[in-house]
């Protein structure tokens, strides 16, 4: 209560270039902290949702699973379904080539095939998943400057009262402007610290889970590579 009070007080006595720094300190605070817990929650919904998608590949055949009512926003779940609708499709291309009926199959060509989507597919995951992160990353950067903006100006403010008036009848200008000048260097490093955390959690985040994504998908690929391509005898 008394910080809380601190603030709101430097906040009133500040000039309105002050004010507006605060609010600019503000306002990025409330963009930093939307953006973590909306980016937390979804981490944490990910990381839970994983292993049941291990389960994939104790089924008899790959591409009869489903993910209807597995989650299918889960990034597994949209690997599984691109790559296990680019196999159907490519099935029954071959399928159509064949000479005569008989068990279709893959070739080498058509594995290469699925391994370059699926990596399409991890990418554009990636890229959802690590979408404006950039501004948490503008915060830890922004903030402390803004409150250094205001540590200067409020410090130009009190050399300023000095000037116009004597120490004992300019009090309160000049303790105001010293209130300015540490209040803001104190919200912006408050602002960037759990910004810049933030930052570096979700960050390794997107880095670990593609590497997840990456080997979910090899052993995707590895388990229709077993049931489908070919072999010569």
């Amino acid at each position: 209560m008394i910080i809380g009070s601190t603030f709101f007080h430097s906040f009133e006595q500040s000039d309105f270039f002050g004010k507006m720094i605060f609010l600019g300190l503000f306002f990025l605070s409330i963009i930093s902290w939307v953006l973590l817990l909306y980016k937390a929650k979804i981490s944490w919904t990910i990381r839970k949702n994983c292993a049941e998608y291990e389960k994939i590949f104790s089924q008899s055949s790959i591409l009869h699973f489903t993910t209807k009512g597995k989650g299918s926003s889960h990034p597994f779940a949209q690997i599984f379904d691109a790559v296990k609708g680019k196999t159907v499709e490519v099935l029954h291309k071959n399928q159509f080539f064949l000479p005569k009926e008989g068990e279709v199959y893959l070739s080498e060509g058509d594995i290469d095939l699925l391994h370059s989507y699926a990596e399409t597919t991890i990418a554009s995951i990636t890229k959802s998943l690590g979408k404006n992160l950039f501004l948490l990353s503008t915060v830890v950067t922004l903030a402390p400057f803004l409150g250094l903006l205001g540590t200067v100006w409020g410090i130009l403010l009190t050399f300023s009262e000095l000037q116009a008036h004597s120490l004992s009848g300019g009090n309160i200008q000049v303790l105001s402007g010293l209130s300015m000048a540490l209040t803001t260097t104190v919200i912006g490093l408050v602002v960037a610290i759990p910004a810049l955390v933030g930052y570096n959690y979700l960050k390794n985040f997107v880095k670990d889970f593609t590497k997840d994504m990456d080997h979910f998908t090899n052993r995707l690929l590895i388990t229709i590579e077993m049931q489908y391509r070919k072999v010569d005898m």
